[in-house]
């Protein structure tokens, strides 16, 4: 397809190009088309011509043809650094939840079982008051019973402090025939950790003294001990009844 170029170069051979005498060349034959003699093109003009035709149009050519070229150059810049500083956050928050599970596995309250060992609760609820029931009771016609009991059931500083808490008891019950006996009523293990435990007991004692004229009395206790394993058994380690 002939271009603006080529047109002018075509208008430019026919102004300089001379007129050809009526007649001249080969006679046509007849009875046949008259040939039409091609227009010649100089050389350099089709080279021209063609070079027009395949050379890109830089006036046309849109400001915004390099936009995606600069875009993808960005994104190959950036990705990488995007990659890297998630690469660095994900690292940080793993040091830091490995951080925070230490510090709570090193919490006291994860050390306590009794909020999660349901059966040992249970277990050392119920001997432990087995425990202070027996040890807190006493009977004027069998005070061999109570030392039984204490040998039985307490160790540590519990023995000393055990003995110190009935010593009135025992001074006043043979002349007053004093019968104590001492209940749990509620109890509630504050600690448990392997071996060691420390309990808030609730307990209901009565006092009764039957000699000539018989007589009961009521209180209620409050206190805490701490409890130690040996072997099957839990035994009161110390006691603690809070005054000072």
């Amino acid at each position: 397809m002939s271009t603006t170029r080529h047109l002018v170069n075509r208008r430019r051979r026919l102004a300089t190009t001379p007129s050809r005498p009526a007649g001249a060349g080969t006679e046509p034959v007849y009875g046949q088309p008259e040939a039409v003699e091609a227009d010649p093109e100089p050389a350099d003009s089709i080279e021209s011509d063609a070079a027009d035709d395949t050379a890109p149009d830089d006036a046309g050519a849109s400001p915004t043809d390099g936009a995606p070229r600069a875009r993808a150059a960005r994104l190959r810049i950036t990705l990488p650094a995007v990659l890297c500083a998630l690469t660095v956050l994900l690292g940080a928050v793993a040091v830091w939840a490995f951080a925070s599970a230490s510090g709570l596995r090193d919490e006291p309250a994860r050390q306590n079982t009794a909020l999660t060992d349901i059966g040992r609760t249970s277990e050392v609820k119920g001997r432990i008051s087995e425990a202070v029931g027996a040890v807190f009771s006493y009977d004027y016609a069998s005070p061999a019973r109570s030392d039984r009991a204490a040998s039985t059931y307490l160790t540590g500083r519990a023995v000393q402090q055990h003995e110190d808490m009935l010593a009135d008891v025992r001074e006043q019950a043979p002349e007053q025939k004093l019968v104590l006996t001492t209940a749990v009523t509620e109890s509630g293990v504050e600690f448990l950790d392997g071996d060691r435990a420390r309990l808030l007991v609730f307990a209901d004692q009565s006092n009764t003294r039957t000699g000539k004229d018989e007589e009961t009395t009521y209180a209620a206790a409050m206190f805490a001990v701490d409890a130690v394993r040996r072997g099957d058994t839990w035994l009161i380690a110390a006691i603690d009844t809070f005054t000072r």
